[in-house]
């Protein structure tokens, strides 16, 4: 079913009603403090097993009443949450321009190689894909944007790749890079804790392409957010950039 255009103008109105509703109650809460209220997020499973978590957690010391509503979903699909007002903000990867985005915060976000601190490349600095082949690789689904990235730098190499194990679920690569299976590929932020943690190393690839993406933190152009989640999508901009310590 699609809407009509009478529809679509009917639909938006609906949302923006909602949220001006949304965001009057949230001032007149904030008047009292950030006491409470309801912070939604919609992000790529990258960010959902432990960086989001985390920093919730985190933030909840400091608001023990803020509650979280977190979406995973395919990068796609997250600024469509966006602008249909399903979430507050989004945390995804993304490579062009989205319609009525407001991007909030921009990191590149580079490819790395996952590996454990015992792995043969464990030591090197940087490697390349032609380096990652010779050893068992598990990798997502062809459909994703990394796979894409992947594949076609290896085709223009002419690289042979045969993963061992090929999957959509972003956790499953990690759990069998941990179990000693081989490689997998990763941004920086999504493996960070586990870096810091001492059970992985993110090693740069060098080839060229693989970091033609970014980290995007995304908001509805022209919305004025609820005061619980401009106050959480602040907190995220200062733990975003590489670097910063989570559990501060």
């Amino acid at each position: 079913m699609v809407l009509t255009a009478a529809g679509e103008i009917l639909a938006v109105h609906a949302r923006r009603s909602r949220m001006d509703a949304e965001h009057a109650l949230e001032g007149i809460q904030a008047l009292q403090g950030l006491r409470s209220g309801l912070v939604r997020v919609a992000a790529t499973e990258g960010f959902s097993g432990d960086f989001l978590p985390r920093l919730m957690q985190q933030f909840r010391l400091l608001h023990p009443h803020i509650q979280f509503q977190l979406a995973v979903l395919p990068p796609a699909e997250v600024p469509q949450q966006v602008r249909q007002a399903d979430a507050d903000m989004g945390l995804t990867f993304s490579r062009q321009p989205e319609r009525d985005i407001r991007v909030e915060y921009r990191q590149p976000a580079p490819l790395l190689a996952v590996m454990r601190p015992d792995h043969p490349l464990a030591r090197h600095k940087s490697v390349t894909l032609r380096a990652m082949c010779a050893h068992p690789l598990a990798l997502p689904m062809p459909s994703t944007t990394v796979r894409q990235m992947i594949d076609i730098a290896c085709s223009r190499q002419q690289l042979p790749l045969e993963p061992v194990l090929t999957t959509s679920n972003w956790s499953t690569l990690i759990g069998f890079v941990g179990h000693g299976g081989g490689l997998t590929v990763s941004g920086e932020v999504s493996i960070r804790q586990m870096v810091a943690a001492g059970t992985l190393r993110g090693v740069p690839i060098r080839d060229h392409g693989m970091a033609l993406r970014d980290i995007e933190l995304q908001t509805l152009a022209g919305r004025t957010l609820p005061h619980a989640a401009q106050r959480f999508l602040d907190y995220l901009k200062t733990m975003l950039p590489a670097g910063q310590d989570s559990s501060a």
